[in-house]
């Protein structure tokens, strides 16, 4: 029992040490806002979800987290919907905003915690705890990392190092701006994603989401491109992208190495 209770006491530590005071526990979570899909799943995960009062428009898995009241968008949140809800905890993503809106609501007493972001299979691990600690879940969160998370990221690390070895060189699309691809540079959830799974960025000699320019893309030479469902609709259809001008001549289409899916489940690094 004094073992188990030193481990715990220690995990605690160690999340308070490594995300300032984000990780600390609150004293009533009883009534949690939640901005981010990836806070709202892991609250669900972790069998937390009757706490939850309402969500923000990126929280869609699982479904019926959409039966909840609506604050918004995580980056444009207003502080009026939301106190009116009458939350005792708000729980969101790092780019929670405006600063403005969560300044506000924090002088109004309500605990507002800011969930550290790491674009890593360690990064999922770590938010999982986080929130569990916060909340007073610890043991819940601890048990699901264990039954469901740590086989998940076994099965990724085989995968991941098959990637490795064959060094493919990857591009992921978030969708178009004036009629060029938006790719993510260094330094973004698609470049920890794309890391994860043990390919190499195509875009790295830039940080962040940007345009890109066809002939960097086709000088660029991604084996395989990645693209978000939102992203493949701005485009129309799979074909349409093969035949974008700025993507045609790439080995990735000219293998078909061409993968689409919910831009959530691939940037939102949750369960």
């Amino acid at each position: 029992m004094k073992i188990e209770f030193l481990k715990s006491i220690a995990l605690s530590f160690i999340l308070i040490s490594k995300s300032g005071f984000a990780c600390a526990p609150v004293e009533d979570s009883s009534r949690i806002t939640a901005a981010g899909g990836s806070i709202t799943e892991i609250l669900y995960s972790i069998n937390a979800e009757k706490k939850i009062v309402a969500v923000d428009i990126t929280s869609y898995h699982p479904e019926e987290a959409t039966s909840h009241p609506s604050i918004g968008y995580v980056r444009t949140l207003s502080a009026e919907g939301i106190l009116s809800l009458n939350p005792t905890l708000i729980i969101g993503e790092d780019d929670m905003g405006p600063p403005t809106v969560i300044n506000q609501i924090k002088r109004t007493g309500i605990d507002v915690s800011i969930i550290p972001e790491e674009h890593s299979a360690e990064g999922i691990i770590n938010k999982i705890n986080c929130i569990g600690n916060i909340i007073g879940m610890k043991e819940e969160s601890q048990k699901f990392i264990k039954s469901k998370i740590l086989p998940k990221i076994k099965e990724l690390n085989q995968y991941s190092i098959k990637n490795t070895k064959e060094k493919k060189k990857v591009i992921f699309i978030l969708g178009l701006q004036s009629g060029s691809p938006i790719i993510g540079g260094l330094n973004t959830s698609a470049d920890g994603f794309i890391k994860m799974i043990g390919g190499i960025n195509s875009m790295n000699e830039f940080e962040n989401w940007k345009p890109v320019s066809a002939e960097s893309i086709i000088s660029s030479e991604p084996d395989v491109i990645l693209v978000t469902a939102r992203g493949l609709n701005a485009f129309g259809n799979i074909q349409a992208l093969k035949n974008h001008p700025s993507l045609s001549l790439t080995p990735a289409v000219k293998n078909n190495t061409i993968y689409s899916m919910d831009g959530m489940a691939m940037l939102g690094f949750s369960p």
